[in-house]
């Protein structure tokens, strides 16, 4: 059993979701893990990872259109307000989302679904460098 880690710096362009997954990817496949789970955290409270479809682009298009109506940016409903509009909308879709995952690995590679990415969901409007820790413990 062995483990290895790594912190992989996104800098993201506002609020928007990305596809990470070949970084993510091709770090796995240095650490020559046949069996395993890897383990990604973002230290932000203001973003989030997310697995969904990698195929069709209107479905990260109707996920970032359902949380613009679900989570507010009247700043008047809010006690928070001293970094941004866009602050607290943040963090309320960074709790209803995730700030970790758990992947299993699998014969070395991530066991993904056929249409399953890997995503960091930027809420912040302007570009912010990110930090996800990368945990892969197996054999």
């Amino acid at each position: 059993m062995r483990q290895s880690t790594q912190t992989l710096q996104i800098q993201s362009s506002g609020a928007t979701i990305s596809n990470i997954t070949s970084s993510i990817v091709n770090w796995v496949n240095e650490e020559n893990i046949e069996q395993g789970l890897l383990t990604l955290f973002i230290r932000h409270t203001s973003a989030s990872l997310i697995i969904q479809e990698n195929a069709d682009p209107d479905v990260l298009h109707d996920i970032e259109e359902f949380f613009s109506k679900l989570v507010s940016r009247d700043t008047s409903l809010y006690r928070h307000t001293a970094e941004g509009p866009d602050d607290m909308p943040a963090h309320i879709r960074s709790i209803l989302t995730q700030t970790h995952l758990s992947i299993p690995i699998y014969d070395g590679k991530l066991a993904l679904g056929t249409w399953q990415g890997i995503y960091l969901y930027e809420h912040r409007d302007r570009s912010q460098l990110r930090a996800i820790h990368m945990h892969l413990i197996g054999e």
